[in-house]
């Protein structure tokens, strides 16, 4: 990729996007419109549809976005499904049971919706119907996020990643379907957007954005983001709470595009 071009550009939320009060400055929206003016821009991130399609809308972002960890992939126009990958509802039976043999909070997500261990109960069916997308456990120290991601390390049916939670600063564990992560769904958008994920620009902060560091031309980490993220960046921005992806776009990003 030539380092002064990049066709699409890929936001991680939490950590990056957004900080501890789960908010857009107007700073950072101002610079993420004005480089949406000249590439196609789109949040990639571990989260369910419906925050991942508010926060597009707020920025006005018409491209897919992707959410779920990269199991899915959305039309903020339509609120639908353009693209997702499932669990096996037999390893979703087998995380489900682990989460409530640790009495663990987690969120589900599937086609129609979320359930929670506060909607949908903790019995021995508790999985139901539904195909999910994701699970993720949450509100975890990190001693037990390492240590429930390690007993699904090697499924043959399930994969998972550590994400850290800026809004309680404690951390998440996202199982998905095996060998899915962001840089799977980023490569379905990409697909999508009719360029080569080796082409776009990733602003990201933390483990579960590892996949995309590692496919994508262009890397930017947050200054909040752990040593061995901002070991694999282009470019290291200041943190979240300084409007980090501002300066990045402003700085970094958009006068490789503008050929400055």
């Amino acid at each position: 990729m030539s380092r002064r071009a990049f066709s699409a550009l890929l936001l991680d939320l939490d950590g990056t996007l957004i900080g501890p009060d789960e908010r857009i400055t107007p700073r950072v929206a101002d610079a993420v419109r004005r480089a949406a003016e000249r590439v196609p821009v789109s949040i990639v991130t571990g989260r369910e549809p419906h925050d991942v399609l508010r926060f597009s809308r707020e920025l006005g972002l018409a491209t897919p976005q992707v959410c779920d960890g990269g199991a899915s992939v959305l039309d903020p126009a339509t609120d639908g499904y353009l693209w997702r990958t499932p669990i096996p509802l037999d390893a979703a039976r087998e995380v489900m049971a682990a989460l409530n043999g640790q009495r663990a909070a987690f969120i589900a997500t599937h086609q129609n919706g979320v359930v929670t261990h506060e909607t949908h109960g903790r019995g021995p069916d508790h999985v139901g119907a539904p195909d999910y997308n994701r699970i993720s456990a949450l509100d975890l120290s990190r001693e037990d996020a390492e240590a429930l991601a390690g007993r699904f390390t090697s499924h043959s049916k399930v994969s998972v990643a550590l994400a850290y939670l800026p809004y309680n600063k404690l951390w998440a564990v996202d199982f998905t379907r095996t060998g899915v992560n962001k840089a799977v769904g980023a490569s379905k958008l990409a697909e999508l957007l009719g360029v080569a994920l080796d082409t776009t620009a990733v602003v990201g902060d933390s483990y579960n954005d590892v996949p995309l560091f590692k496919a994508c031309g262009l890397r930017v980490a947050m200054g909040n983001a752990p040593p061995e993220i901002q070991g694999m960046a282009d470019y290291v921005a200041p943190s979240v709470e300084r409007d980090g992806l501002a300066a990045a776009i402003d700085r970094y990003l958009v006068p490789q595009l503008d050929g400055e």
